[in-house]
């Protein structure tokens, strides 16, 4: 077996791919991946692949000549593209009985109101049974994450970059489903990679004297605490790890019961030709200097270490979430960008 297989065979954790096209979404699964993330930046990767652009431009046009508010067309674009690889997951979807092969939609980055993610997720939720609305743990995120659990809709909750956001994912979990006999499948998206990456910016552009050895732990330390606290609380939420920029990001969470998404290109693949050998690591201690030198200069690693530094109102401006969210924007805005000029 392939080093996938391997890990899915000889621990709890799963793979997962991210933002792939449709023959990456079967590649992945041959390769046995069992679900599969997008994200807003979907639709313009697929206007800009070599491969893809041309169905996807294709599928715009015809949009285009149909709806005339942009930001529509760009939420349609994305859920017609997202719904044509939903179907390549739907045999797993149906075969695992809804416990795997699903896919995951995200609304409009620029509005994240209660109002505007409801309507967005009732509508993109019919591009397939297999589609999970994505939902930033913010703070009218956290509100819409509970009413789309208590209308049977499977979330991914997405953007988290702290424990006191896993704590009120949960919260409202537990909330939503009292009383109910069989809830949806809801899983937090901690994305550590992004995390990673946000505090080494902020280590060298504030000259931070911090060993990058030391920085390497940032991430995987803030995720054994979510994993902590969410097997003592035997909550019926899953755990996704996002966001990955190394290769470590997925090797390091092997042997956690996690779904571990990550790209094709240059993550899954590099994998795959490495394979390499299937050792779990994820449960290793880190040393207490190292959570004490990061918690002593990277006020926000503190922040998302422990409980009680933030507040929901804090979550969408907290840095790494910024930093997660303006790659989103950009290639949203891209896409409106190319539908305006189609206008002409």
């Amino acid at each position: 077996m392939d080093y996938f297989k391997r890990v899915s065979a000889q621990t709890p954790t799963r793979f997962w791919i991210n933002n792939v096209t449709r023959a990456e979404a079967q590649m992945a699964i041959d390769n046995g991946a069992v679900g599969c993330t997008q994200n807003p930046s979907f639709a313009y990767k697929m206007l800009v692949h070599p491969l893809d652009a041309d169905h996807a431009k294709e599928v715009l046009a015809k949009i285009v000549a149909e709806e005339p508010d942009d930001t529509m067309v760009e939420v349609k674009l994305q859920r017609e593209l997202v719904g044509e690889v939903a179907k390549i997951w739907l045999p797993l979807y149906e075969a695992s009985k809804g416990q795997q092969g699903y896919v995951s939609i995200q609304g409009d980055p620029f509005d994240e109101s209660f109002e505007t993610i409801m309507r967005l997720a009732r509508f993109n939720r019919e591009a397939g049974p297999n589609v999970m609305i994505k939902i930033p743990a913010t703070d009218h995120g956290i509100e819409a994450i509970e009413q789309c659990i208590r209308e049977g809709i499977p979330v991914n909750c997405t953007e988290v970059m702290s424990l006191q956001q896993c704590i009120d994912v949960m919260d409202a979990y537990d909330r939503a489903i009292e009383g109910m006999e069989n809830p949806p499948m809801v899983y937090i998206s901690h994305i550590a990679g992004i995390f990673d990456q946000y505090l080494a910016g902020v280590a060298k552009s504030q000259n931070i004297d911090i060993s990058s050895d030391v920085l390497w732990y940032a991430g995987k330390a803030v995720a054994q605490k979510v994993v902590e606290y969410m097997h003592d609380r035997k909550t019926g939420v899953k755990l996704i790890n996002g966001g990955a920029r190394g290769l470590q990001h997925f090797t390091e969470w092997v042997g956690c019961d996690v779904a571990n998404t990550i790209n094709w290109r240059g993550t899954a693949d590099k994998l795959l030709e490495l394979d390499g050998p299937v050792v779990s690591r994820f449960d290793a201690k880190i040393p207490a200097y190292v959570i004490d030198e990061l918690c002593n200069k990277l006020p926000d690693f503190e922040k998302a270490y422990f409980t009680g530094r933030l507040t929901p109102a804090e979550y969408e401006p907290f840095g790494p979430v910024e930093l997660f969210c303006s790659s989103f924007r950009r290639d949203w805005k891209a896409v409106l960008d190319m539908i305006a000029e189609m206008r002409k």
